[in-house]
């Protein structure tokens, strides 16, 4: 079946599903495949469960006339992606990133909702299966879409880019994140730099942070820049406070001088910056911009302070690495409290780097006085240290509950395979 006479089956219909455990009666499901599932041996189910179609790629799924063949399930939702946003005339804006990438999507989406019909990736449907899914869910009525763009190895990028067509994007800064898949930071660098090469060969804007340098080249020959940081750009910003939350200084841009977030740590200053800045571009009156990036409140383990058991507890678990890991625990030993307990799971997905970065990690904590450090899983089980050492999550649970800990701060984080926020979650 052609694309286009797929696509009136989809406008009929509208609503694409790749989970049956999800599926609602009308919703078009693909039967896409994966190393440990296939989607066609769940093709028959999905249609007794209300789905409109099956479109699948092995012909033993054909079942009825409800069933659509193609060669390739995957590649066949991702053209359909494509095709549904060549029929959009809006500003498509791509983020991707090291560190801050989710952050700085809810609060640009939360920034431009205030005032447009905006579209946007839901969680972290960033991958090559959410993102597709992400653009097949913008309505007709939207006047912008978001994206946001996850990867650990390079062309992963590009090959979003190429059904994304994205009009306008976001670097939020390249750091020492996926080094396995990557190779190295040089690798990191070119891979989301490949969101630059496609606004830079359609003539698109990227909104650049002027405080980090390495940007400035990777943007070389990119017609449309808009600039934000501390000293120079559209928006510009400091840090007025970082306790409990950050209060971002406005200096230049917004008529308003303070804005208070609910945003944990002073390396979210860019994020909030970015937000304004893709605002104040596209029209948003100021005080809809403020009024949006304080209200946004940060959830899924994500930089969030908590009260547990009489405890002050900075739960980002979410997910970790070398650059991550460096500025949330200085953000933590800058903050004023009697007692501070770090908790960190290992970092993941750092190949032949990964033993010399759990290392560096243990001299930067040595640097600094604690109650209490707590080391979780990996790599750190490989190191000497003087620290408490435990192999999983649910140990660091035991530990915590153990210790009857009352009125200490408490940094969580760790990488999402470590699942640090089930030391507070689970009960």
């Amino acid at each position: 079946m052609i694309i286009e006479d797929l696509y009136k089956k989809f406008l009929e219909k509208k609503s694409v599903q790749t989970d049956t455990r999800k599926l609602k009666p009308g919703d078009i499901f693909f039967a896409l495949k994966g190393p440990n599932f296939n989607g066609n041996l769940f093709a028959q189910q999905a249609l007794n469960a209300g789905a409109a179609y099956a479109v699948v790629d092995e012909a033993t799924a054909v079942v009825n006339e409800k069933c659509i063949l193609v060669d390739d399930c995957l590649h066949t939702l991702q053209a359909l992606a494509k095709y549904h946003r060549q029929q959009f005339q809006i500003p498509f804006i791509a983020i991707t990133g090291s560190n801050g990438k989710t952050t700085s999507k809810e609060l640009i989406a939360a920034v431009l909702s205030s005032h447009f019909k905006t579209y946007t990736t839901e969680g972290n449907l960033n991958n090559h299966i959410g993102v597709p899914l992400t653009i097949l869910r913008v309505g007709q009525d939207a006047a912008m879409a978001v994206i946001e763009m996850g990867a650990n190895h390079q062309k992963e990028i590009a090959g979003y880019c190429a059904y994304t067509l994205p009009t306008h994007g976001v670097i939020t800064n390249t750091g020492k994140a996926h080094l396995e898949g990557f190779g190295g930071i040089e690798g990191v660098r070119k891979g989301k730099g490949e969101l630059y090469d496609f606004i830079r060969a359609a003539h698109g804007t990227i909104f650049i942070y002027d405080d980090y340098d390495y940007l400035k080249p990777m943007s070389d020959g990119i017609e449309n820049k808009v600039w934000y940081g501390q000293s120079t750009g559209l928006i510009q910003g400091t840090v007025a406070a970082r306790e409990p939350f950050l209060q971002v200084a406005i200096t230049k841009g917004l008529d308003a001088k303070l804005i208070k977030t609910k945003l944990v740590g002073d390396y979210n200053l860019p994020n909030v910056l970015c937000a304004a800045t893709i605002g104040k571009y596209f029209g948003v009156p100021d005080e809809k911009i403020v009024n949006a990036i304080e209200s946004y409140t940060p959830s899924n383990s994500r930089s969030q302070l908590l009260e547990h058991k009489g405890n002050h507890i900075i739960l980002d678990a979410y997910n970790a690495n070398p650059s991550s890991m460096k500025v949330a625990i200085e953000n933590f030993a800058a903050m004023h409290a009697p007692a501070k307990i770090l908790m960190l799971g290992a970092m993941k997905e750092l190949g032949e780097e990964s033993l010399a970065e759990h290392q560096a990690l243990i001299q930067l904590i040595d640097q600094y006085s604690w109650k209490a450090v707590v080391l979780v899983g990996g790599d750190f089980e490989k190191i000497k240290h003087s620290f408490t050492y435990l192999s999983n999550a649910e140990e660091a649970r035991q530990w915590l509950i153990a210790q009857d800990f009352h009125d200490v701060h408490i940094l969580i984080k760790g990488s999402r395979g470590i699942g640090m926020e089930r030391v507070v979650t689970s009960e």
